[in-house]
């Protein structure tokens, strides 16, 4: 097919913290240098913040170096961590505090904030915008394009107007091609070009497999009594412990008497029969969360996926054409249960590397024949952005995810925050001299049904806990239902013949948004697939145990539309 396109110094996939600093601080040095470099920033979201969803307990060390006057720009950060908690729960209706001198130094919150990663993207995006980056909402970076020599020559957004058959509609039109001398993929947790990318160039030979996470969260408005600005609440154990599974939940008070409240579910948990969705409603009836619920109302929802295998899965970043940054290669530092301080920086990085591989071919574009050839021989590693690893090894980023690489096979074990960690972080301040490894990935650990205990969870009482088409209404989706559905099984007859009988057909639980649904019409089983319902978690594409699923995105513009998340 005959497409028109665009052609580009640098195009970003993705206006997350990673995708928009690359932005920026390209822009930026491309100013300083009086060097015209053109760079150009695809969302797939119809605004800026539409599709990102994070706690968010904010640390503004890459900001301070992005923009040391943030303070003065009106960014979006604000409302400092005022009190720390972080609390086991024992049971539904038990609690201890534990402790601030037990808990691992990287989990104290002293100087951070409390922040909607949404309006902090948008904030980005303005400074983006001004430094001279274009930015486009409402396209997908459907595909990747390549050059003859196997290298990224861009990306391909996808075709908006066709029906569900995947017939031309009246207002059709072709996607469009975006050519760039280098593409930077910035899509967040399990983009789906970054999953083909680490594949194609197997980026990810010499680590252990990637681990996961599914966040999911709620803003709620609650009596002015009982907020407290600035407050900061942890919990591990119930309910998750109660299932055999690990992961954590939160309580972050903002301004305006608001709070958000979320669950993490780690997705290594074995009994098919867990649902995360009705692990974070049973959340909310404990008295340590429900104490501040009560009387409260329920303004949005959401859920995303969460990259947290740490160092010991974090893929190479490099490939031929091109960086993988942030949270789509995994650069979340789970020690910190944060990740968007330590995206902003690989993607700043990202930018210095390729600002340097772009500086050194317009200097040889200066050079003559015989000078050039010495310079391709001198210049060749910078070219191909093999010195970004460099420059990443030498930063902070990577000294914290270092040290820090032993959390995540901790907590996968025990779900223990103490031990090991705390001896390293609070009396050692440096890691052990070994590393602990989770070798097994997520959607291997389902056991059959046989094996597992079915869990029965309560109605929703549609006061403090809900279902989920309740739920999925207040996440604001946006979605065409005459268009392919963007969920696609490699073969339709697994979910039936396979998934079923051994495992009760998980996908209709781990989804936390309905859109998988296990019907029975004229007494004949049948898998259905509700698209317009995605929030595009991705939990689908990594948990799936037959990896039968794959999440593609949907038209440019399709999906949830988070305000204030």
């Amino acid at each position: 097919m005959k497409r028109e396109s665009m052609n580009f110094d640098v195009v970003i996939v993705g206006a997350g913290p990673a995708g928009l600093s690359a932005a920026c601080r390209l822009r930026q040095l491309a100013l300083e240098s009086n060097t015209e470099i053109s760079v150009c920033v695809l969302e797939k979201a119809a605004d800026i913040g539409g599709h990102t969803l994070a706690g968010t307990i904010f640390e503004p060390r890459a900001l301070d170096e992005l923009f040391p006057d943030w303070a003065n720009l009106n960014a979006p950060v604000t409302n400092a961590v005022q009190r720390d908690e972080t609390w086991l729960l024992k049971s539904a209706t038990t609690a201890r505090r534990i402790p601030s001198m037990l808990i691992p130094a990287s989990l104290h919150n002293k100087h951070n904030f409390i922040i909607s990663l949404g309006e902090l993207c948008t904030w980005l995006a303005e400074q983006a915008q001004d430094l001279g980056a274009e930015i486009f909402t409402g396209f997908a970076a459907n595909e990747l394009s390549f050059n003859e020599d196997g290298s990224v020559k861009g990306v391909i957004t996808g075709d908006m107007g066709r029906d569900k058959q995947g017939k031309e509609k009246d207002n059709f039109q072709s996607g469009m091609e975006l050519n760039a001398k280098y593409t930077l993929i910035t899509e967040g947790s399990r983009g789906h070009l970054g999953k083909e990318l680490i594949e194609k160039y197997q980026l990810d030979s010499d680590v252990d497999p990637q681990h996961y996470g599914l966040g999911i969260k709620e803003l709620w408005e609650i009596d002015p009594a009982l907020h407290q600005s600035g407050l900061v609440m942890h919990s591990i154990g119930w309910p998750l412990a109660e299932h055999g599974a690990t992961g954590g939940a939160f309580m972050y008070h903002l301004g305006d008497n608001q709070a958000y409240v979320g669950l993490i579910t780690d997705l290594n948990y074995q009994n098919p029969y867990l649902s995360p969705f009705e692990e974070f409603q049973r959340l909310k009836l404990h008295p340590a969360v429900s104490r501040f619920l009560k009387g409260g109302k329920r303004l949005a929802y959401g859920a995303r996926t969460v990259t947290k295998g740490g160092y010991n899965s974090l893929p190479k970043m490099v490939f031929p054409g091109g960086l993988l940054l942030g949270c789509d290669a995994g650069t979340l530092n789970v020690a910190k249960l944060k990740g968007t301080h330590t995206a902003m920086k690989t993607g700043m990085i990202g930018a210095e590397a390729v600002f340097s591989a772009m500086s050194l071919n317009n200097y040889k574009s200066t050079l003559n024949p015989e000078q050039k050839i010495k310079a391709d021989i001198d210049t060749n590693k910078a070219e191909s952005l093999e010195h970004f690893t460099l420059l990443y090894e030498a930063s902070w980023v990577y000294q914290e995810l270092y040290q820090s690489r032993n959390f995540a096979p901790i907590t996968h074990r025990c779900n223990a925050m103490l031990g090991v960690t705390w001896f390293e972080q609070n009396i050692l301040h440096k890691s052990l001299p070994f590393t602990l490894h989770d070798c097994k990935p997520d959607h291997c650990q389902l056991q059959k049904i046989t094996s597992s205990t079915q869990i029965a969870y309560p109605t929703p009482d549609n006061t403090l806990t809900f279902d989920r088409l309740s739920s999925v209404f207040l996440a604001n989706i946006q979605h065409d239902a005459d268009q392919p559905c963007h969920l696609k099984l490699a073969d339709p007859a697994i979910p039936m013949c396979t998934n079923l009988p051994r495992f009760a057909e998980p996908a209709q639980r781990y989804c936390p948004a309905a859109v998988y649904e296990i019907q029975t019409i004229d007494e004949q089983i049948k898998f259905q697939i509700n698209p317009e319902n995605c929030i595009h978690c991705k939990a689908c594409d990594i948990k799936d145990p037959s990896q039968n699923i794959t999440w593609t995105p949907p038209e440019g513009g399709s999906g949830p539309n988070y305000s204030g998340m």
